[in-house]
């Protein structure tokens, strides 16, 4: 007999409800959420007619591959379906959700969710220290700025992060009520600015000996922190049949909502990681403004922007970089400018 497994996931423990194929309660308990204490309360249980799933969420690389390590059929579900799921049940536990968590398995209503590899994790935790530490950076910057104006000092409305310590610190060391409170935030600052000029050293350094991030670093806009983010979220290109949905993966298509005779076109929607996709626009944003590079999709993004506007083209060229991105990793090639001779 097969035997579901539902598991309802916390930080520090996990609701346990095993399921057989009739939809039957065989086993209910609450565990601490680490894979030996799992493995011992499914251990009476036949491991080959046994299938484990949860939804995804923040421990769901620890527990995918610590369980597939020890043996067990382990499936990841899509959040959003799952949510969906458990909405109709009349009271929300831990202990009933772990059993609708079982039932959807069960049943097979729900999209499997593609665990991506370690060096891609890692990868992402290199991006999010760089980004983390750069929004410190400018927050201490806004905070010292906005302290000047009470003595009636005003900044010049832009300055570069790298010269800012060297313009403002004379300012702060000629007033000594100034100095006594402003000077260790200066100080922390410029700490925190070496930290990330680190961090974006080893972003860097890391792109540049990565041969699919420097093809991607080919088309025009796409930098480094583009190319790392877009290929660490996507980590293995084969998991998309078609180029075509890489895009709407990450939330940069129209939602639809047809019912009868509406049939009502929407903004995009959003849905995915919303880095890839900042990082997509930005770099869409790049070729269409600051590139001089001259390309098909910057050619066909400024004829659309004429007509559509300048937001709506930015995001539909991010979105044709995804697809064009996708394509030159799945099929090994480089970026071409033109379009070969002979081709439409």
């Amino acid at each position: 007999m097969d035997y579901f497994v539902g598991l309802d996931v916390s930080l520090r423990s996990a609701a346990v409800c095993v399921i057989d194929g009739d939809g039957r309660t065989v086993l209910e308990r609450t565990v601490a959420c680490e894979i030996d204490d799992i493995s011992e309360c499914l251990a009476d249980l036949p491991a080959c007619n046994l299938r484990i799933g949860f939804e995804a969420g923040a421990m769901s690389q620890y527990l995918f591959f610590g369980l597939q390590a020890a043996g067990f059929d382990v499936v990841c579900m899509e959040a959003r379906q799952v949510n969906a799921a458990l909405s109709t049940m009349r009271n929300k536990t831990d202990k009933t959700d772990a059993r609708g968590i079982a039932n959807v398995l069960r049943s097979g209503w729900f999209n499997p969710v593609h665990m991506k590899s370690r060096e891609a994790h890692a990868v992402r935790v290199l991006l999010s220290s760089r980004k983390a530490v750069q929004r410190k950076c400018i927050d201490l910057a806004n905070e010292i700025r906005g302290l000047f104006r009470i003595f009636g000092l005003r900044l010049p409305p832009r300055i570069e992060q790298a010269s800012f310590d060297e313009k403002v610190r004379p300012l702060v060391e000629a007033n000594a009520d100034l100095s006594h409170a402003l000077l260790p935030l200066l100080d922390a600052r410029a700490v925190l600015f070496s930290t990330y000029r680190e961090l974006d050293r080893r972003v860097k350094q890391l792109a540049s000996n990565d041969d699919t991030c420097l093809r991607f670093m080919a088309i025009p806009g796409v930098g480094p922190i583009a190319a790392l983010t877009f290929k660490a979220a996507v980590d293995d290109p084969k998991r998309f049949t078609s180029s075509r949905t890489v895009a709407a993966h990450f939330g940069l298509t129209p939602r639809r909502y047809q019912s009868g005779e509406m049939d009502n076109p929407g903004r995009i929607s959003k849905a995915g990681d919303a880095d890839v996709r900042s990082a997509l626009y930005a770099a869409a944003n790049a070729m269409m403004t600051r590139s001089v590079a001259s390309s098909e999709i910057k050619s066909w993004g400024l004829r659309l922007m004429r007509r559509k506007g300048r937001r709506r083209a930015i995001v539909a060229v991010a979105r044709k970089l995804a697809v064009v991105m996708h394509r030159m990793w799945a099929d090994n090639t480089e970026f071409r400018q033109r379009p070969l001779e002979g081709t439409a």
